[in-house]
This record gives structure tokens, sequence and C-alpha cells, in this order.
């Protein structure tokens, strides 16, 4: 059987801000079966992770391109590989069968070949939706729980400050940090997402930082006694006012910087004395140096969510051809929560 298999590719590199022009649906015949020998896994893709830091590969060059396989630039022309939720359809490697759902590599395809095993697991759905093993349960929950746990190390009543704190990764981290004895505060881009910081998702306070003139202040006013930890998902100028409202031994974890992805003039440069005497650290991280934190993220996080003390915020779209409009509306502050493009039915 044959199918014709809709995919995006980028047309050029991408390095400045993506828009729609930057993107090219194709299509092309795809067999549903798999040549005798052959080890391949092929694939229904169901759920697509739509993640900021794609862009960085999609660019003419970055530094991050070659830190991780899973970093590597893209070339245009080519499929953009991306995690997601998938059912396996044809299979010539005995670990996978026909039937079984799958998360890892995929693509942003309606159908993926799977060439190499270790880019996929079968998924046990633990009677939760599929899109949580997207999210919540899938990269953007692990590194929040890695991120905040094991980079930022808390400890009951410390003081945190959560930029993007309506992303996908940023509302995860608050509500770990609240159930986890700490004061929270986020920021983000709108009255809308405030609101749902404060009064959804429990965190103490929020504001939105587009309101804010002097960022430096602002924060003053939120922790007049200092912040312990800082969660940083933008970088910047936002970075460098968190760092000046720093505790001594304050910690700032680095998981993104998004105002910086797209922009080469925005860099952070927190006050080096501050960081010397105040004693901050400051640590990049990636969660695949955390694997021995996965099973104590999904035993407790899958409890958290059983008792609902876990909120789950999730932004969906629908089809491959909307893909690169998800992407690009993450760059805009358009998504809140985990964006998520619905491929196909299961």
């Amino acid at each position: 059987m044959e199918v014709s298999n809709s995919y995006i590719t980028i047309k050029t590199h991408i390095n400045g801000a993506p828009k729609e022009s930057d993107f090219e649906l194709k299509t092309a015949t795809l067999a549903l079966s798999v040549e005798p020998g052959s080890n391949h896994v092929i694939v229904k893709n169901l759920y697509i992770s739509v993640d900021p830091y794609q862009i960085n590969r999609m660019k003419t060059h970055s530094s991050s391109q070659k830190a991780l396989i899973d970093s590597r630039r893209i070339t245009p022309g080519e499929v953009v590989d991306a995690y997601g939720v998938a059912k396996v359809v044809a299979s010539g490697n005995p670990k996978f069968e026909k039937g079984e759902l799958v998360v890892g590599r995929i693509g942003w395809e309606e159908h993926s070949v799977i060439k190499e095993e270790n880019l996929i697991n079968k998924l046990d759905p633990m009677g939760f939706p599929l899109t949580y093993h997207v999210g919540v349960l899938g990269i953007s929950g692990w590194t929040a729980y890695a991120g905040f746990f094991e980079v930022c190390k808390p400890k009951k009543g410390e003081k945190v400050f959560v930029s993007a704190a309506s992303g996908s990764v940023g509302n995860l981290v608050g509500q770990y940090a609240k159930l986890f004895g700490c004061y929270v505060v986020g920021c983000a881009g709108s009255k809308q997402k405030v609101e749902l910081l404060k009064e959804k998702l429990g965190f103490d306070d929020a504001f939105n930082y587009k309101e804010e003139t002097d960022l430096k202040s602002a924060l003053t006013r939120y922790f007049p006694d200092g912040i312990d930890i800082y969660f940083d998902n933008v970088g910047a100028e936002m970075q460098e006012a968190a760092v000046a409202n720093m505790n001594a031994f304050g910690r700032v974890a680095v998981c993104g910087v998004i105002s910086e992805y797209t922009d080469a003039g925005k860099r952070a440069a927190p006050d080096m004395i501050d960081v010397v005497y105040k004693r901050i650290t400051i640590r990049g991280f990636l969660v695949v140096d955390h694997i021995n934190v996965y099973g104590d993220f999904i035993s407790t996080t899958s409890d958290q969510l059983r008792s609902r003390d876990m909120h789950v915020i999730e932004d969906i779209a629908t089809g491959v051809e909307n893909i690169p409009s998800a992407f690009i509306g993450l760059f805009r502050g358009e998504n809140i929560g985990k964006k998520i493009v619905k491929i196909a039915e299961e």
C-alpha cells in the first residue's frame, strides 16, 4: 500500500525571526511496507511537539548545532525531525509491532520511516491522554523537573522567579516549585497569561513584563527580600534584572534564551560583580544529562496528575500544514502552555 505523505521543510536557512515563507509543504509517495531483511519501522505520526530551540537548528550557524545529534543543523529540503507520539504501521524490527504506540524522534510529516531503533521507544500511556506524553510527561516536563530539582536544588520556603512562566516548561517549573513549598513569581507577556498563572496554576504572584519599563525595579517590588532561584527561559535583559535581585548563593538555571534566538543583538550581560560577591551559580543545562532522575520524574509527575495537584496547559493545532504557523507563534508569544500539533487520529 502506498500513501501520499505530506511533510514540512525549510526553503533556506533562517537567521532571524521565522516567517511563513521560510517553510514549504511538500508531498511524496511512501510505501507502507518494509523490505525483507530491513529493520526499519514506519509510523503514522499522531502528535508533534513544537519547540523554540528548533530555530537554532535552522540557522546557517549556531554553536548549539555541534552539541548533540538532536541539535544538528537542518538541511533545507529535508524533513524537520521532532519529538512526538506515533503508531507503528509496518515494522521490520522485532522490538516494534504493528499497532503499537511509540514516542521519540519522528518528523514534521504524516508518516515517518524510523531507520535507527534508538530514536523511538514503546509508549505505555498509563491511562493519560497521548498529548501528555508530548508535554507534561515528555521532554518539557522532564526538563522542568530536572532543571528545578537537579540544577536549582531548592529548599522549602525559597523564593523562585520563573520567566516565560506560561510556556511549556515555565508553567511546570512554577507548579513543581509551589508543590515543593517555595514562594513563586512568574512573568508572562499578556494579562490573560498572568491571570492563568495566579488563578489556575497557583503562582503566588505574576506580572506582565511588557508593562514594565524597568525590569530590575519590577523584580525588587515582587521580591523585596531577594530571589533565591531564577529559572531562565528568556535570557537578555530579564537575566540581568534577575541577577541584580539575587540573594547570596542564588542559583540560575539557564534552560533557554528565547529572546536571543531570533535577535543577534540581544545578549545577557549580568553584573559579574554581583555574581562574584553574592556567589551566584549560573548554570546552563540539557535534559539529556539528567537521565538519572527520569524515573523519579515520571513517578512523581504521574502521581501529581492523578491527584490533580498538577495542571496541564496545552495549546493544540491540527494538521501538518499548520506546523509552521504553530512554530512561528512561539516567537510571537501566541502559545499558552505546551504547543502541540495533532497530525492524525490514533
